[in-house]
């Protein structure tokens, strides 16, 4: 089983909304509630860039690109991330990333979930 399940992406007109999921069913309860979680997104022929991060509880960043349109959330019991993205634009498509970055400095990637924004 791979440490992050992403799921959620899909095509979607613009102005559309859509729910990204990515859960982290190895981890322990302990070691989720002080990670830190993100998604980042790389557009076609594009180097992968950070979207959103959310640090501990809820201490939360975003890229200004998507300030006011995306909300990262977690839920730990559920070992699970969120990316709720509303307004989505053309310039959104791509493939959103989940990466999970422990405590003790251990690194994971999601495998990757397509978004598809028409106009």
């Amino acid at each position: 089983q791979p440490h992050l399940v992403e799921s959620g992406g899909g095509l979607v007109q613009a102005g559309g909304s859509l729910r990204l999921s990515c859960a982290a069913p190895r981890t322990i309860l302990s070691v989720f509630v002080s990670n830190t979680m993100s998604w980042y997104h790389q557009a076609p022929g594009k180097e992968r860039e950070l979207v959103a991060s959310i640090i501990g509880r809820s201490n939360t960043n975003y890229a200004d690109s998507v300030k006011g349109r995306f909300t990262i959330s977690k839920d730990n019991v559920k070992r699970s991330v969120y990316l709720q993205m509303n307004n989505l634009q053309p310039e959104d498509t791509g493939v959103y990333y989940c990466y999970h970055l422990t405590p003790s400095g251990n690194e994971y990637w999601g495998q990757g979930t397509q978004v598809s924004v028409s106009s």
